[in-house]
């Protein structure tokens, strides 16, 4: 098979790619690993899509298609040690999109994947297809070799694209994960899903800290509660040794509400899964015939809900790029190429860097023990919500990066979610 870019990896990033690119009439095939008979895939998948996650979908014309199915969140609240710090309203920032939305990724991948087959000339989907290997001629990538249930497959193209997730086939096989800095965290997360308790707001994102221990408490779009429960590095056997009862016993200290919940509703360890916190950095991002994006690229921690936000910012920038240094004619076409790919690092990277120090930062805030550490932490928070123009400093480089304030552009409605 030939196509003008090959996509390796489904996920949002992947998707979303596939769609900018045939929108730009490129000729596409994407790969994904995962059966798509098997169903949808894990339940703790990132669900949360930034105000700017919610732009770049209507950049791309599936804004409409999802938004029924999308829940808004209008509030971030942090409690610590019991005592709310921390209450940011989303509409009081002066942007056209404010809100956050939960959005269950099998919705996203779905709307995403219709809206490239309408387009015409398409793009051709095989899955699944695990790639084994990429082709090479001289020092540039040609393409890739795959298995599929129907037998191995060669897909040539000007340009592969490893849009396959944290631990990404084409970043090793490119050589690209040579020098990546892989930083593990100091602790993992416990995912799982709670009945929602009756008495908290729905249309809040709440995390909450207790000495050395924090969770995420997140609505979901089928009504029930997400839960991010930090556990130490490598703590899950430890916290396993002691029962179900030592689980909810963290998250009464954390949360009583999720933690009569959880006494009703988690039966095994079976209902969880755990997430290794780790961010990498890969130095060089493209070579010769070869580009990586999202997670591939530059994983990060799942504070603040960004991996999904990045990997559509990251689709939509390439893909402008990449149609236009694929249009020119062959002869300059693989330099014009080469060029776009280091450019597309240059303008993309700087966003990375912000959102990992933010994220960096809130990591080493919440696992403060020292009472004065714990003190001080409430006294930033609480700063924090004292001054508008603090928290837009802080938080548009997460929320909004791509946003233009109301008052430097046309005063439009926002585009209203349900």
């Amino acid at each position: 098979m030939s196509a003008d870019v090959c996509v390796v990896g489904g996920g949002p990033g992947g998707r979303a790619l596939a769609l900018a690119l045939t929108r730009l009439g490129c000729d596409v095939v994407l790969l994904e690993k995962r059966d798509p008979a098997r169903g949808a895939g894990p339940a703790f998948r990132g669900e949360s899509v930034s105000p700017d996650g919610v732009r770049l979908l209507d950049l791309l014309g599936v804004g409409e298609r999802v938004r029924q199915a999308a829940h808004r969140v209008d509030r971030l609240e942090i409690e610590d040690a019991g005592q709310r710090v921390l209450d940011v309203r989303f509409a009081d920032f002066p942007y056209r999109y404010r809100h956050p939305v939960e959005l269950a990724q099998h919705t996203l991948l779905t709307a995403l994947a219709e809206q490239t087959g309408r387009q015409p000339g398409g793009c051709t989907v095989l899955e699944p297809a695990t790639v084994t290997g990429l082709l090479v001629d001289g020092p540039a990538v040609t393409g890739v070799r795959a298995n599929t249930p129907t037998g191995p497959v060669r897909v040539t193209a000007a340009l592969t694209v490893g849009a396959d997730g944290r631990y990404s086939a084409v970043r090793r096989l490119s050589g690209l994960a040579e020098h990546a800095r892989h930083t593990p965290l100091q602790r993992d997360v416990v995912w799982l899903k709670l009945p929602f308790p009756a008495d908290w707001d729905r249309r809040a994102y709440r995390v909450r800290i207790a000495g050395d221990s924090h969770g995420l408490f997140l609505p979901s779009t089928d009504g029930t509660l997400r839960v991010g429960l930090n556990i130490p590095k490598g703590g899950l056997r430890t916290l396993r040794s002691g029962g179900l009862g030592g689980l909810h016993t963290r998250l009464d200290r954390l949360a009583p509400q999720a933690g009569a919940a959880a006494r009703t509703s988690l039966h095994s360890w079976s209902d969880t899964a755990l997430l290794d916190i780790f961010t990498a950095e890969v130095p060089r991002w493209s070579a010769p015939g070869v580009v990586l994006i999202g997670d591939a690229a530059h994983t990060l921690s799942p504070v603040l809900g960004q991996g999904v936000n990045h990997a559509l910012a990251d689709a939509v920038e390439l893909a402008t790029l990449a149609a236009e240094a694929l249009g020119r004619d062959r002869r300059a076409h693989s330099r014009a190429l080469l060029a776009a790919l280091q450019l597309f690092q240059r303008r993309r990277e700087p966003h990375v860097r912000r959102s990992r120090a933010l994220q960096l930062r809130q990591e080493r805030m919440f696992t403060l023990t020292a009472p004065a550490a714990t003190a001080l932490r409430r006294t930033v928070y609480r700063a924090l919500d004292a001054s508008p123009a603090l928290r837009r400093r802080v938080l548009a480089p997460a929320y909004f990066p791509g946003h233009t304030p109301l008052r430097q552009a046309a005063r439009t409605p926002e585009v209203r979610l349900v």
